[in-house]
């Protein structure tokens, strides 16, 4: 379950306090005064057995006394009794609950997790809804619900605001109420036994009177779930997230107090970013993110065009974009020639710009106007320090028009206290964001581009399968079902390389010997220069005990080399097995870059895919990138510009770049070979030596378990789904029927580009004449776990090319009930069957994955449409008005 009955809880007509008292700041006293007094119109309930009356209200001494089944019931009684209420009160009717009874399931071994699974399984044939337990309780402020332990009650507002902390909600919302910040919704979730943050991300992703949403998160418990939830709701309005537990002692300290395993913060981070979300560092971080993304512009670049009335501040905001990360704007000649004519000589022409500190209003406006219309720039952050020569109020007037026609988005610092407090309010309330430092400002417009980067990622869905090469799934499922059956976790160091290898990824020439003197004869035949490494089922780390010797020259260096690799293992590990010796070609590369490629398993997100400096003291120099899969070139060129090595990667001096496009392919591959084979635990490749002609993988670990979940569904992100494709020959040409990918953006407005007008009004319910790039995105880059849409492509015009003959798109909701069918043929070949096969197709893949019902709308005087629709079972239609039928098809039985 995720939004079902969410309705009812959020919007109840009538609530039961049950454990409502007349005792002095219990919490059943406290609930039952705050639903009384905070503007609640619909019917309240007091239910406690020992009264007739509660605080001038009828009591209820049971469930069954109760006049009629209540929407919501709010319980803040002892543990014991919570299974018994929840089965009382589905019996009943009531379909949503609040628990805020804690001790239900804080020790994941303590006997009172019996009591949290006797309360779920009381709610599941009810459809019952449950917030918490160990929950504060829940505000809306539109309606005057206040159905909380809360000392105060919430602002209205558009802000939707969910903790897992109970102390950090109430903490919260008084200091929201000194700000003046009002919420939509304000939900303490406690111990997320039933409703999490995935349920409440897809309730209020279509919530119309919340415009972003704001979550203090200490663990997530259903990966998957949550980033479809999340990356849904960051599609249609901003979702900023504050995440506790940035460092191992406090992550320790928050598993134990949420009782769910918490994975690394980077992990997080990387999960966060997949999901187009902002991460904040502080709850003051988190309310100004959201004010500021609520009135923010598409940023038209990610440079900064700084101008101040001083040096001074202009450098301050230099010194915190560029120390964060950011970086300045370069002006267009253009833009420095109107700058030119605006400032006196003794001034310097450049970024940031002093534009003195005698600038009159024309001289601001001027620059500002420039800097705006510069093609270069991103955004402009303007600093005004007082002066007695200019007064701020009347600037702020005259700047206020260019603020709001502005093409940019214009950053404003009024220097000062309280007598700038009115310039602050002009700039705002003419469109400028504004903040009383210029640090404050930088971070802003830092947070911004964050924002902007990860909203672009989140537009990608990159398939399973990189079409650039065909991997050997059967010599690597061969290699790992061999080492399971032997009884090994670690793949012998030729194994991993082979594994490679059948992913298509360059790795150094390997052969194994036994002896020292196979080893001679080996390192003759690969021709010297040679590395001799060890190969041990019991040591992971080869180099800790002295077992990779580098740069051997000859058939004595060798067999010496092999020797002395066995007594350094007898001595420092005199335990440990050596099974052989690798001999491989050394690369002699002068210029080439040691990298790290690997994956490693997080206890909630699952595969992670890393990415670094690599070499011997990899841990030691910590330079790490953590990226989700699956991955595609983008998501891959994105993972490797966050490590600091990126830098080099570029080349300097006389260093040459490193093949970039290869270190992206090779992570795509690794990614694919993750998807692939849930048994690969960890994998490491270091180093991968990559320089100017490409890379080639020197060493690699892969540590094999049997897989914890069938197939790919230990992915946080389902990938494309390449097992769903088939082909039909149909008059000598070869039809695909696959899963859409977000590369077919172009083959589908080709395909809306050939419709006719009047099949253009049937599919859209009216003329439009082109497809935004906002359509065309949320067509061809789906979340396969939530939505699917099957294409039919025959190949194009254009040797390597497909065309687009026609597509069936299901969008699903969340709780898997109804998909809401849609088709589209190209005109020139409706008639002929493509369209009941792309049905055919969609009806067989949602019965499959347990949908209940399908639904389709369609104009009442779309004949053919309602032929097929028909033909294939639809009916139960219903008139929706405006001449559009709806039609249904029962999947389930």
């Amino acid at each position: 379950m995720t939004v079902r009955n969410l309705d009812i809880l959020f919007k109840p007509r009538s609530v039961a306090v049950i454990g409502a008292s007349r005792r002095t700041q219990s919490v059943g006293a406290t609930v039952l005064h705050n639903m009384l007094h905070g503007g609640y119109t619909g019917m309240i309930y007091p239910v406690n057995p020992k009264y007739d009356r509660l605080a001038g209200q009828k009591n209820y001494r049971s469930i069954a006394a109760l006049p009629e089944a209540p929407d919501l019931a709010v319980i803040c009684t002892p543990p014991a009794t919570i299974p018994g209420l929840i089965a009382e009160l589905g019996r009943r009717g009531t379909r949503s609950a609040v628990v805020l009874t804690a001790g239900l399931a804080r020790d994941k071994d303590a006997p009172e997790r019996a009591l949290q699974a006797a309360m779920l399984a009381a709610a599941k044939p009810h459809l019952l809804r449950i917030l918490g337990p160990n929950s504060v309780g829940m505000l809306v402020p539109g309606i005057g619900l206040n159905a909380s332990f809360a000392h105060t009650n919430a602002l209205p507002g558009k802000l939707a605001f969910l903790s897992q902390s109970g102390a950090l909600t109430t903490a919260m919302l008084d200091w929201a109420r000194t700000k003046g910040i009002g919420f939509s919704h304000f939900v303490s979730l406690g111990d997320l036994a039933d409703i999490d943050f995935g349920d409440m991300l897809d309730y209020l992703a279509n919530d119309a009177g919340t415009s972003a949403i704001l979550l203090y998160i200490e663990s997530i418990r259903d990966a998957r779930k949550f980033m479809s939830a999340a990356r849904a709701a960051s599609r249609n309005k901003p979702v900023v997230v504050v995440k506790s537990g940035r460092g191992p002692e406090t992550a320790h300290a928050v598993a134990s107090h949420t009782g769910a395993l918490t994975a690394g913060d980077d992990v997080y981070d990387a999960a966060f970013r997949r999901a187009g979300m902002l991460r904040a560092n502080t709850l003051e971080e988190l309310f100004s993110a959201a004010e500021m993304l609520a009135r923010l512009k598409p940023l038209a670049g990610e440079g900064l065009g700084i101008m101040a009335n001083g040096g001074g501040p202009g450098l301050l905001a230099t010194d915190a974009l560029v120390l964060g990360g950011g970086r300045l704007a370069a002006f267009e000649t253009s833009t420095l020639a109107r700058i030119d004519t605006l400032l006196p000589a003794s001034l310097a022409r450049a970024n940031p710009v002093d534009i003195g500190g005698d600038a009159s209003a024309d001289r601001f406006s001027g620059v500002l106007e420039a800097l705006s219309q510069d093609p270069n720039t991103g955004a402009v952050l303007l600093i005004h320090a007082p002066s007695a020569l200019l007064d701020s109020d009347a600037l702020a007037q005259t700047l206020a028009p260019i603020i709001r026609n502005a093409r940019r988005n214009v950053f404003t610092n009024w220097l000062g206290g309280e007598a700038a407090e009115t310039a602050r309010r002009i700039s705002r309330e003419a469109g400028a964001l504004t903040f009383d430092t210029p640090e404050r400002a930088v971070q802003a417009f830092q947070a911004a581009v964050d924002y902007r980067r990860n909203q672009q990622m989140l537009m990608e869905v990159p398939p399973s399968v990189a079409q650039s090469f065909v991997p050997d799934i059967a010599a690597v499922r061969k290699l790992v079902e061999q080492a399971l059956f032997d009884g090994r976790e670690a793949l012998g160091e030729p194994e991993a390389m082979a594994v490679l290898s059948a992913y298509d990824i360059p790795v150094v020439e390997t052969r194994v010997a036994q002896t020292p003197e196979q080893v001679a004869e080996l390192a003759q035949a690969i021709g010297f220069p040679v590395v001799v490494k060890l190969i041990s089922p019991d040591l992971t780390h080869k180099s800790d005990v002295g077992g990779v010797v580098l740069d051997i020259r000859s058939q004595a260096q060798a067999s010496m080399a092999a020797r002395q690799i066995v007594e350094r293992v007898r001595l420092h590990r005199p335990g440990a097995r050596v099974v052989g010796f690798s001999v491989q070609r050394m690369a002699e590369s002068e210029s080439g870059f040691e990298l790290i490629l690997g994956m490693a398993t997080d206890p909630v997100f699952g595969p992670v895919i890393l990415f670094g400096q690599g070499g011997v003291a990899v841990e030691a120099i910590g330079d790490r990138a953590i990226g989700l899969p699956p991955l595609n070139l983008t998501l891959a060129r994105e993972l490797v510009s966050r490590a600091r090595i990126s830098k080099l990667l570029a080349g300097y001096r006389h260093w040459p770049a490193a093949d970039h496009e290869a270190i992206y392919l090779t992570l795509v591959k690794l990614s694919q070979l993750v998807c692939d084979v849930p048994e690969i635990a960890e994998l490491d490749i270091n180093p991968l030596r990559a320089d100017a002609h490409g890379v080639l993988a020197l060493d690699a670990r892969i540590v094999v378990r049997p897989a914890p979940a069938p197939g790919q569904a230990r992915l946080a992100i389902r990938p494309y789904p390449k097992q769903l494709e088939s082909r039909l020959e149909s008059n000598g040409q070869t039809i695909v029927f696959r899963p859409i990918r977000p590369e077919d953006t172009q083959a589908y407005n080709d395909l809306f580009s050939s419709m006719t007008a009047e099949d253009v009004h049937f599919r859209y319910f009216g003329l439009i004449r082109s497809l935004s790039r906002s359509q065309l995105a949320r067509t061809t880059q789906i979340d396969y776990d939530r939505a699917m849409s099957f294409v039919a492509m025959a190949p194009g015009d254009v040797p390597g090319t497909e065309r687009m003959l026609g597509i069936a798109q299901a969008i699903v909701d969340p709780d898997n009930f109804c998909a809401e069918y849609a088709i589209t043929v190209r005109s020139d070949l409706q008639g002929k069957g493509l369209g009941r096969i792309l049905t055919t197709k969609m009806i067989d893949y949602c019965r499959q994955r347990g949908t209940a019902e399908m639904v389709v709308y369609i104009l009442a005087d779309n004949r053919r449409m309602l032929t097929l629709a028909r033909h294939l079972g639809f009916g139960e239609t219903e008139s929706e008005g405006d001449g559009v039928l709806r039609l249904t098809l029962r999947l389930q039985h």
